[in-house]
């Protein structure tokens, strides 16, 4: 089902957030704590983003495999400072392609974008869901794949002038409706805010200091962790924290 997380607050090493802690998206990728029944690894793609200048466009690095076998990565962490990441490991859902396109997060200028679950009986279940989309939309998707098409979804709401948390929440919602069982756990950021859902798996908060985690398994034993309930949405920045239901149409 996939693991992420998203980082705001003072500039630090990618790898404290990625490589470094007790229970990194590392260790998250080949001993993960809470699938909840959606697979048991993260070994089929990986990518991180970040944002070299505050409100500057983000970049990414991302490919298919295992994420602790790419000593690249690890060296580009190790040297790579930001105050704004959001990275990921991936668990394909059968069928769907083991490719570098297919990996989170998905960009688009300033925005970087996840998906940790899967979109149930894809993907006749979505058909007109896809529909509302422009075609040239839809023939240029990263991937054919559910976390392609909710990019997609969510990329359409902001550029119609709808804040991060009500995009997700927007998406989860229509897509639950049409999909029933979905696992619809988003999370977006654009180096200045943060937003996340929960729909039928988890994600933790812990904030404080100066800084905002959001993540689907906490990184470490701090006591901060908070887990959101399910069917919630969370928008966050490193001075508050608001988390409210997802209505379900």
């Amino acid at each position: 089902m996939c693991r992420h997380l998203g980082y705001l607050g003072p500039a630090v090493p990618v790898a404290a957030l990625v490589h470094d802690p007790p229970n990194s998206l590392v260790r998250q990728s080949y001993a993960p704590r809470d699938m909840r029944g959606g697979g048991t690894v993260n070994v089929d793609g990986y990518g991180v983003g970040w944002y070299p200048a505050p409100g500057g466009p983000a970049l990414r690095y991302r490919r298919a495999g295992t994420l602790w076998s790419d000593e690249n990565l690890l060296a580009l962490s190790r040297v790579t400072r930001s105050g704004a990441v959001l990275a990921a490991v991936r668990s394909a859902t059968v069928g769907m392609p083991v490719v570098d396109t297919a990996c989170a997060p998905f960009t688009d200028g300033r925005w970087l974008f996840s998906h940790n679950g899967r979109v149930a009986d894809w993907p006749e279940s979505v058909v007109d869901v896809a529909k509302t989309l422009p075609v040239a939309t839809l023939l240029t998707l990263d991937a054919p794949t559910d976390a392609a098409l909710l990019w997609a979804l969510v990329r359409s709401r902001l550029a119609a002038g709808a804040a991060p948390g009500a995009a997700l929440a927007s998406v989860v919602a229509e897509v639950a409706a049409a999909a029933p069982g979905s696992r619809l756990n988003l999370l977006l950021t654009d180096g200045a805010v943060l937003a996340g859902t929960t729909w039928t798996h988890s994600l933790w908060v812990r904030s404080g200091d100066g800084a905002v985690t959001l993540a689907s398994e906490p990184l470490d034993d701090d006591p901060r962790w908070r887990e959101v309930p399910d069917g919630h949405v969370v928008t966050a920045d490193v001075s508050d924290v608001d988390v409210q239901p997802i209505g379900r149409g």
